[in-house]
């Protein structure tokens, strides 16, 4: 049975290994696989891969496939990470990354607070005994019923994101029982992999911009609420980044905007939510999010600024989420088909693709894979492993290195799987979501169970 270490930080994975899909098959073992998998992923007999001493080929035999195996130790490790380095900020987890009962436990267990933005995620929470003042509710178009929801449960805060919002919310609060809110700016720094997740520049839905007043405008009709406590600001500047200094730039404008809000209302706010958005490694060669460097440089850059602005220090606020799941999770696919085309092309098709990984048809994401439950001494083939469904862009994996001998029925795991995939999967051609095993020191137990057809109908009412 492997032994689990957590890492000491989100990027202290170890250098990768040539028993990655970017190496020849069969290339010979080392201890751990690094990169973009869990830390406690080693090379197995036979060609497997073990994940929290548990082997990919026998899960998927147990489970079937397509398998998220999600490495408990992994979560807890980079949650433990994120505490040692921001001992006195307030780190919440982003379930938006992914969320389950066992998700929430772990969070709740390691003393992270939970980010949910629908009412989906806050009953789950809830149901799950995670403590609702642990809560924060975001999202740019929360429902009158999710707002009533969040009150009832008594969320410990409440992110407003529009002009409605703060009408909307004031009217269901008491002055005697007042609800604690953030005011979500956003402070036009652009930051993130792609535009489509580049929240922190204006033009969009998300929040108040700083530029142009409507951020002031905001702040001062909450603060005339008296069922609303204003405690502080937040901003969110993107998904996947990996870069420190777009946080540094965000921490200048809303410094400059606290002192705005002291010099005009008389009030200072207590806390300052940077959001999250801190990236991960999906290929062997990819930077990652370095949550030291960040503790060090943010909170530095947060005391200079208040006190250049006569501000006492605010409580800082982080919300990583994929930083927390997504490298804990490897998916595992069996190969359907292998087909080579005239001008030389190979797909490998297999059982799962875009309706339980979008991103690379959303995004073009890249991600590597590897062959599991056998060794190959066959060389190497450039493959494309695509996904089953009716869309030429339901590609997994690009030019994967893989064995050249690759053929049904095989096994593919592809790491750094467990954030936005299932969070995001759909039901398109009535597929059904993969089952979620849970590992840990050897041991596998099922959190998530495989969706059926007959889950499906049984959504229908008539016809």
């Amino acid at each position: 049975m492997t032994q689990l270490t957590a890492p000491s930080v989100p990027s202290a994975a170890p250098a990768p290994s040539t028993g990655t899909s970017t190496a020849r098959p069969g290339a010979p073992a080392v201890d751990a696989l690094g990169g973009p998998w869990p830390a406690s992923a080693r090379p197995g007999p036979g060609g497997d891969v073990l994940v929290g001493g548990v082997g990919l080929a026998e899960a998927a035999e147990r489970f079937g496939t397509p398998l998220y195996v999600l490495d408990e130790a992994e979560v807890r490790g980079r949650a433990r990470a994120y505490r040692r380095a921001l001992p006195h900020a307030e780190v919440l987890y982003a379930a938006k990354a992914f969320l389950c009962s066992a998700m929430a436990d772990w969070a709740a267990e390691e003393g992270l607070g939970l980010d949910v933005c629908s009412s989906g995620e806050l009953w789950l929470a809830a149901s799950a005994g995670f403590p609702a003042q642990r809560i924060l509710l975001h999202g740019n178009a929360k429902s009158p019923e999710e707002l009533r929801l969040a009150r009832r449960l008594r969320v410990g805060r409440i992110v407003i994101d529009g002009p409605a919002e703060i009408a909307r919310l004031a009217a269901l609060v008491a002055a005697d029982t007042p609800q604690r809110v953030l005011v979500r700016v956003v402070p036009g720094i652009a930051a993130g992999h792609h535009t489509a997740v580049q929240t922190g520049v204006g033009g969009q839905k998300f929040g108040f911009p700083i530029e142009g007043g409507d951020a002031a405008d905001a702040i001062a009709r909450v603060l005339d609420q008296p069922g609303l406590e204003l405690a502080g600001l937040h901003c969110h500047l993107g998904s996947q980044i990996t870069e420190v200094e777009p946080y540094l730039q965000a921490v200048d404008a809303l410094v400059r905007l606290l002192a705005e809000i002291r010099e005009q209302h008389g009030v200072e706010l207590p806390e300052l939510d940077l959001g999250g958005g801190h990236g991960i490694r999906y290929l062997p060669g990819d930077a990652e999010f370095d949550v030291a460097d960040f503790a060090v440089r943010v909170t530095d850059r947060l005391a200079v600024r208040c006190a250049e602005a006569g501000l006492e220090v605010p409580r800082l606020i982080v919300e990583p989420g994929r930083a927390l799941a997504g490298p804990a999770a490897v998916a595992v696919y069996r190969v359907l088909s292998v087909k080579h085309t005239a001008d030389g092309h190979c797909f490998a098709a297999v059982d799962g693709g875009m309706s339980d990984n979008p991103r690379p048809a959303l995004y073009g994401s890249a991600y590597s894979v590897r062959l599991v439950g056998r060794r190959s001494e066959a060389g190497a083939a450039r493959v494309d492993v695509v996904g089953r469904h009716c869309e030429a862009g339901d590609v997994l994996v690009r030019d994967a290195v893989l064995a050249a001998d690759l053929r049904a029925g095989d096994l593919l795991a592809v790491p750094a799987a467990g954030a936005y995939q299932l969070s995001m999967a759909s039901g398109y051609n009535l597929v059904g979501r993969p089952a979620v095993a849970a590992v840990k020191d050897g041991r596998a137990r099922l959190l998530i169970r495989r969706e059926t057809v007959e889950d499906f109908r049984l959504r229908e009412v008539g016809r």
